[in-house]
């Protein structure tokens, strides 16, 4: 984002920063601490999972996370389905590990988006990301009903990214995974997207999978590393007293979703995101994203990097403040 860090978490960095910087308490402790407590804290109170913070490991993102747990429960040929387009450090994981992907294509459909749920026969493991990044969709209970169907039906291990979970907008709710089939589901979630806390490197993943925790618990101990002591201290303090800068973020998002819609020339296509700071623009051809950052200064991501259905896509990035997003707005239209 390019938002101030909400003070609260500020405050805690500042005072650890001038304390003590020795070995904490709970280095020795994986499956407890600060962090597994206010995870499973902030998963009851705001999305009615109760869960266990014995089940929760640190790590130091989520790619991490998403690579370790390849690495200890799959071997170089599984396939993993993913929803596509993706984001695009995922399938650069499956491709060095050698994961086969099995896309799940993600269509338009009206004002929002829609997919097909595929038979995931020759599947290892299904890797969720919803909040979904690109598109911005907030998966309904239905379709993630179906697709634990799915997952049953293949005894597949469900790695749930997310990471945007905080950032879906009304009247759309997040639905952890773990709440529909939580015993094949691995959880992966952090607070640096809500937050905006990229730097901080601190990610947490809830093993609902005992196969997977009886995996990981046979590895070397430090072989992974471990969860950082300022990562830790901004992550709690986030979680435990940073949702009233969530909430005003939040209302700045939303207005910022819908002034794209307002503002976007005709010629582009746009969905407004349920969910994220991120906005997919449907540009009718590939290379856009180099035009616009060579003509008017505005740097997107080019869509081609998210795989199958993102070539003719760019991705913007809204989490600015208004009087810049009205900026970058008025350049690409000059272009467009």
């Amino acid at each position: 984002m390019d938002l101030p860090t909400a003070p609260e978490v500020i405050e805690a960095l500042q005072r650890r920063a001038s304390g003590d910087l020795g070995y904490p308490a709970w280095l020795d402790k994986p499956t407890a601490g600060p962090l597994a407590e206010a995870f499973a804290e902030r998963m009851t109170n705001r999305y009615g999972w109760p869960a266990d913070p014995s089940h929760v490991r640190s790590f130091n993102d989520i790619n991490q996370a998403l690579q370790v747990l390849l690495q200890v429960w799959t071997r170089p040929g599984d396939g993993v389905a993913l929803h596509t387009p993706a984001y695009h450090p995922f399938l650069t994981t499956l491709n060095v590990m050698e994961r086969p992907l099995h896309p799940i294509q993600v269509e338009p459909d009206g004002d929002s988006w829609r997919f097909e749920v595929p038979d995931l026969a020759g599947c290892r493991v299904l890797l969720l990301v919803n909040p979904h990044n690109p598109t911005g969709r907030a998966f309904t209970r239905e379709e993630l009903t179906a697709l634990a169907e799915q997952a049953e039906r293949h005894d597949l291990l469900v790695l749930a990214d997310e990471i945007h979970a905080d950032l879906t907008f009304e009247p759309n709710r997040h639905i952890p995974f773990a709440t529909i089939l939580p015993e094949r589901t691995v959880t992966l979630t952090s607070a640096t997207k809500a937050f905006n806390l990229g730097g901080i490197r601190c990610s947490v993943a809830h093993m609902g999978h005992a196969g997977v925790r009886k995996a990981l618990e046979a590895q070397p101990p430090f072989v992974y590393g471990s969860a950082n002591l300022f990562g830790v201290e901004a992550t709690v303090a986030a979680w435990r007293h940073g949702d009233a800068w969530l909430e005003s973020t939040r209302a700045l998002l939303d207005r910022n979703r819908h002034t794209i819609a307002s503002r976007l020339p005709s010629a582009v296509g746009y969905r407004i995101p349920e969910a994220t700071y991120l906005a997919w623009l449907h540009m009718g051809r590939p290379g856009v994203a180099e035009v616009y950052e060579r003509e008017a200064r505005v740097r997107l991501v080019d869509g081609s990097v998210f795989g199958p259905g993102g070539e003719d896509y760019v991705r913007l990035n809204f989490a600015t403040t208004e009087s810049i997003l009205a900026e970058i707005l008025d350049r690409m239209a000059r272009v467009t």
